[in-house]
């Protein structure tokens, strides 16, 4: 089994593929004013926004993005105007990790773990 795509659901398109065009996905369907699918910049996977009428309640998401030029990403992300609700900071969980929020208010976590992310020491032996 592996992920093929996750959808968040948004109440603008417009506004969150701006956010997400901005932190570099990529466009590769689209049915406007309804959906937008993307894929990463790295892999495979997918990524879509939908709207569905539903109203933007407290969200629970937190969506991860491994990423191994971390600082840089986030200094980047900086000068385009996005703002970081955590720096990138070294956890206590092994994890290099810094947050944002998306325009519905969905958490993003950048990070990079390097082999922590699969083999932490506390990781269960078989």
């Amino acid at each position: 089994m592996r992920l093929n795509h996750v959808t968040l659901i948004v109440t603008d398109l417009e506004v969150s593929m701006s956010f997400y065009r901005a932190l570099g996905l990529k466009p590769i369907v689209l049915e406007e004013p309804r959906y937008v699918r993307f894929t990463l910049p790295s892999g495979d996977e997918t990524l879509s926004l939908e709207v569905t009428g539903e109203q933007r309640g407290e969200s629970r998401v937190q969506f991860y993005f491994e990423c191994p030029d971390l600082d840089a990403l986030c200094a980047d992300l900086k000068r385009e105007g996005i703002e970081f609700e955590q720096e990138p900071t070294d956890m206590d969980y092994l994890w290099r990790e810094a947050r944002i929020r998306d325009p519905d208010g969905h958490q993003i976590r950048f990070y990079y773990a390097k082999d922590n992310r699969l083999n932490p020491p506390w990781r269960i032996k078989e």
